[in-house]
């Protein structure tokens, strides 16, 4: 079964009536992050799309990446809890919950306005050139998956 449809507009804001029900105060079900550094957390892979903040990884660990990781990154299947998360996704520092969920809005915004076409064969930061469908996977079921966490 496809998972849901990041790129199209209903999709996009059931993720943000998810995200909206998010408090400071809301507790994870599993994990060590707290609710802001989620958002954060969640940031992290928008921003390896839309901003240039991330180092790319050498040529050997991009095979490894594409070989070992990218299979289970871009599939429908669910996130196991308590995965183990790549460094530069892991948030140790305290984080501001308004500003990291207006950015996290703000960049599944922008991705649905763009739409599908924007990412068809689009490089990924880390696993080359995707299709449409595997950025969907991507987007969607990492989202799900820390919003399910988060009781969302």
């Amino acid at each position: 079964m496809a998972l849901p449809n990041i790129f199209t507009k209903e999709v996009t804001e059931s993720i943000v009536e998810r995200i909206n029900q998010l408090t400071p105060a809301t507790n994870a079900k599993w994990g060590k992050m707290d609710v802001a550094q989620m958002l954060a957390h969640c940031n992290v892979t928008y921003e390896m799309v839309f901003e240039n903040i991330h180092p790319k990884p050498n040529f050997l660990m991009q095979f490894i990446l594409k070989k070992l990781i990218k299979p289970k990154v871009v599939n429908e299947g669910s996130y196991p809890r308590n995965s183990q998360t790549a460094p530069q996704f892991i948030i140790r520092d305290s984080k501001k919950f308004e500003e990291e969920k207006t950015r996290l809005i703000s960049y599944l915004t922008k991705t649905q306005q763009l739409g599908e076409k924007q990412f068809e064969g689009k490089e990924s930061h880390s696993f080359g050139s995707l299709t449409v469908v595997e950025w969907n996977n991507m987007f969607y079921k990492h989202l799900n998956h820390h919003l399910t966490q988060f009781g969302v």
